[in-house]
């Protein structure tokens, strides 16, 4: 972790907020492994207000190492005084939506793990990077599990893009297998489901709020 070379404003405004945050909804489900967590959505609405209140900006911008890609996090406190780390995921895969699901799981990971939110919640059981022991029909790849994952993400960040271009490239025996109606073991839920079926979706349109 890297900081401004005082934090003497930045530190006690920073324990006021986290005096103030909750842990976030975990709104979300994760078909794989029977779980629930809080999505990146989530995150944003529970620290956004309390840290405007406060004083503090956070920016998280894409980068990579050796290791794979991921984002920087700095929380920027109005004094300028600051402090800011790296956090990066392997990839999956190596395209272009296999990057964007570990960079979307980054941001999330990183403002929990800078002590920005309690209950560091196993999304994905490691991202997605866990391997199944048993594949079933209903145990699907780790390819099909990124892209779903990231069609689950883009919907609740209001951001289609990269779920638009995941839900594209699924070949026609994948994507049958996924939409079926979650009582019979689909992966997307009726609401998931709708936003999927909208022009907004299909088009690959921003319509969330941005941190």
């Amino acid at each position: 972790m890297r900081q401004s070379q005082t934090i003497e404003k930045l530190a006690p405004a920073l324990v006021a907020a986290q005096a103030e945050i909750g842990g976030a909804v975990k709104g979300s489900q994760n078909p794989f492994f029977k779980s629930s967590y809080a999505d990146l959505n989530s995150v944003i609405k529970e620290l956004k207000p309390i840290f405007v209140r406060h004083g503090f900006a956070v920016i998280q911008l894409p980068c990579s190492d050796e290791n794979g890609v991921g984002v920087s996090t700095r929380v920027q406190h109005e004094s300028g005084e600051y402090i800011e780390s790296q956090f990066t995921l392997p990839l999956a895969k190596n395209d272009p939506q296999a990057a964007g699901s570990a960079i979307t799981y980054s941001k999330r990971y990183a403002l929990k793990a800078l002590g920005l939110m309690p209950d560091l919640d196993d999304d994905a059981e490691s991202a997605m990077f866990r391997q199944v022991e048993e594949k079933t029909v209903e145990q699907w790849n780790v390819e099909l599990e990124a892209s779903i994952l990231a069609i689950k993400e883009s919907i609740g960040s209001g951001d289609y893009s990269a779920g638009s271009e995941a839900w594209k490239e699924l070949s026609t025996d994948e994507k049958h297998g996924v939409w079926v109606a979650p009582s019979k073991g689909g992966a997307f839920t009726t609401h998931e489901r709708k936003v999927m079926q909208s022009t907004e979706f299909k088009n690959g349109d921003n319509v969330g709020e941005r941190i």
